[in-house]
């Protein structure tokens, strides 16, 4: 599996830093839905499901987590800790989310609405759609 990040351009000057993400330019599909993901307690991890159509970006706005990420033969693991840096996920990768530090909000950027539908939150279910 290829782990596709986007670099956002960080702007700012004395006063601090301004990052602009643009639908359809910076990030290659139109975004249909922002939500973000805070406050999250030790030890607590989220997701634990795939999509079967959504295409997805996460950044770490704030603090770090690590994310993992399964496509059915691979599992890749990464830190992110950069607000500067997004993660693209497509359909049909199965995503963890676990490590939050205490300040971190991940925000999640996404193709679709909110379609409850379009989970698979059964991992034997989610192997099984891939073959």
């Amino acid at each position: 599996m290829k782990l596709i990040f986007f670099e956002f351009t960080v702007r700012g000057d004395d006063r601090g830093s301004l990052i602009a993400v643009e639908s359809e330019r910076d990030i290659p599909f139109a975004i249909r839905r922002v939500y973000y993901i805070f406050g999250t307690k030790e030890h607590t991890g989220r997701g634990m499901h795939a999509h079967r159509k959504l295409e997805q970006v996460l950044v770490c706005t704030s603090g770090a987590c690590t994310i993992i990420l399964d496509d059915g033969i691979e599992r890749e693991s990464v830190i992110l800790d950069s607000p500067a840096r997004g993660l693209y996920i497509g359909p049909m990768v199965w995503r963890e989310m676990r490590d939050f530090s205490s300040d971190c909000v991940l925000m999640v950027l996404a193709s679709e609405h909110y379609d409850a539908d379009d989970y698979i939150r059964d991992y034997a279910e989610f192997k099984n759609a891939r073959i």
